[in-house]
């Protein structure tokens, strides 16, 4: 049998056909019925004319929608085209008509904007959720009709299997092509090879599933597993804390953001959980935040790096060899991260193990490239390394500590400020919550630094004084100069902090 992400679900569902899938609205859904529900949407879907090679989009939240429709497509050998739920009308025809979509599946509430794309790019949309919605089709409705399909099509490793849309931070959004192999190495990896996980373990389902992090690491993984996927479509800190509780979830998988939002909610009303593994990606999750999450719910909390180019999981802290807090790890089974020279882009130049420079990265997980973007595919892929973008730095032990993005460095004076380091120092005062660092224009200098706060709940403290105790910690060229107080931080749809709306309104 050829390598097929598909076979993910259908093996769990020969294999643990009883075990629980999916906890969601009350309910559990099973790996049979689960896999049943997914074939009997390929059947509407072949029906509509979708074929081997096709590539269908998809805009659903964390509902069992999401992967009944993802492991449909996958199922007829087409490809997923995950769209996030917040993107414009006029966003998401950008990426209809850039992946060359053939059909849509919307889900209700988000049908304002889904059927206005889909009829400007004159594709079919479906909807679910929504059975009196003016679509082209109730997906469900139609399912309930047909007999699903006996099986998944077969495919190539390197066939096509998901297009995941970069944010487009600096310019339009760059569809990411990851294939069949890419993605089935991934959650076989993750759920085999980090550290111990179990069967009858129950993974945190808030991180958006159409992002490579949710997809990938909880949901993908999950199945490959055989464990359970308690949803839950829009976080907040208590329902999150909620659900741990309540369905007794074991793996907290989440973004820096979700951390700080689930221990403020902790502290209001303190809940017993089932908690024994906490999973950090997406961005570097600050040392204070980190202990006191494991203080607070004795769950030990390990961090990993990657991209949605890299499947998205490059590296993580694993048991095989021991765990460096403040690190992203080694990297996993099959992919291989350097350090390489930030400046020199035509090739691969390496830097010894303790010097700042780029991040690279080879191996299974890299993706296949930009879809109907050869220049910057050359830009990424150079000398058989995956560019990253993100500056970091490789100890002797091979660990990888992420330093910042590139784009996100602050040039203050001829010396160069990683505002990640000044948040680590920042995040342990105890009247800041959460806090972001970005550079700023300065007439002399070039750039300044400035700091966005968010202060803990019944905190209070001074611009100034928040600066004058900094000063204490960082060099004079790192200190923030000015100091913001906002009630939140802007985050997008996988909960990452939007630097580029702080440096609009605050620049």
């Amino acid at each position: 049998m050829a390598l097929a992400l598909a076979c993910i679900l259908a093996e769990a569902a020969r294999r643990h056909p009883e075990r629980t899938a999916l906890i969601a609205e009350g309910r559990r859904i099973g790996y049979r019925d689960l896999w049943e529900e997914a074939r009997a949407y390929a059947a509407v879907l072949r029906d509509r004319g979708v074929r081997p090679g096709d590539r269908v989009a998809m805009m659903l939240p964390n509902v069992p929608d999401f992967p009944r429709v993802y492991y449909a497509v996958l199922a007829l050998g087409a490809v997923v085209v995950p769209i996030h739920a917040l993107l414009t009308a006029g966003e998401v025809a950008y990426l209809l008509r850039d992946s060359g979509a053939t059909l849509m599946v919307c889900a209700g509430p988000l049908l304002p904007a889904g059927l206005r794309a889909a009829r400007e790019t004159g594709i079919v949309c479906l909807s679910v959720l929504a059975p009196e919605a003016a679509a082209d089709g109730d997906l469900t409705a139609a399912a309930r009709a047909l007999e699903p399909i006996a099986d998944f099509a077969t495919r190539d490793p390197q066939d096509d299997a998901v297009v995941l849309y970069t944010s487009g931070t600096t310019g339009a959004p760059k569809g990411a092509v990851l294939t069949q192999n890419n993605l089935v190495l991934n959650a076989t990896v993750g759920a085999f090879d980090l550290f111990p996980l179990h069967e009858d373990d129950v993974y945190f389902g808030a991180l958006p599933l159409f992002h490579s992090f949710g997809q990938s690491v909880v949901m993908n993984t999950a199945f490959r597993l055989g464990a359970s996927v308690a949803l839950l479509p829009r976080f907040d800190g208590a329902a999150a804390l909620d659900l741990l509780a309540g369905a007794g979830v074991t793996i907290f998988a989440g973004v820096p953001t979700m951390y700080v939002a689930l221990l403020e909610a902790f502290k209001k009303a303190p809940r017993q959980t089932s908690l024994r593994v906490g999973l950090s990606g997406g961005a570097s999750l600050p040392l204070a935040v980190l202990e006191e999450f494991e203080a607070r719910f004795g769950s030990p909390v390990y961090e990993g790096y990657g991209l949605s180019e890299t499947s998205p999981v490059a590296s993580f802290n694993q048991i095989c060899f021991g765990r460096k807090p403040g690190t992203v790890g080694r990297g996993i089974w099959g992919v291989e991260l350097a350090i390489a020279r930030p400046e020199i882009e035509e090739r691969i130049e390496f830097l010894p193990d303790g010097e700042l420079g780029e991040i690279v990265i080879r191996g299974h997980a890299v993706f296949k490239g930009y879809l109907n973007q050869p220049d910057a595919t050359r830009a990424a892929l150079v000398d058989g390394w995956f560019r990253s973008g993100d500056l970091g730095t490789r100890d002797s032990d091979g660990f990888i500590t992420v330093v910042d993005r590139k784009k996100d460095m602050i040039l203050r004076g001829g010396f160069n400020v990683y505002p990640r380091e000044v948040e680590e120092v920042l995040m342990r005062h105890p009247a800041v919550s959460s806090v972001s660092v970005i550079g700023v224009p300065h007439p002399t200098h070039g750039e300044d630094v400035a700091a966005v706060v968010v202060l803990a709940a019944e905190a209070a403290i001074e611009a100034a004084a928040l600066i004058e105790w900094s000063q204490q910690y960082l060099a004079r060229y790192k200190y923030p100069r000015r100091v913001h107080f906002v009630d939140a931080l802007p985050l997008g749809p996988s909960g990452k902090v939007l630097k580029r709306e702080l440096r609009a309104r605050f620049g």
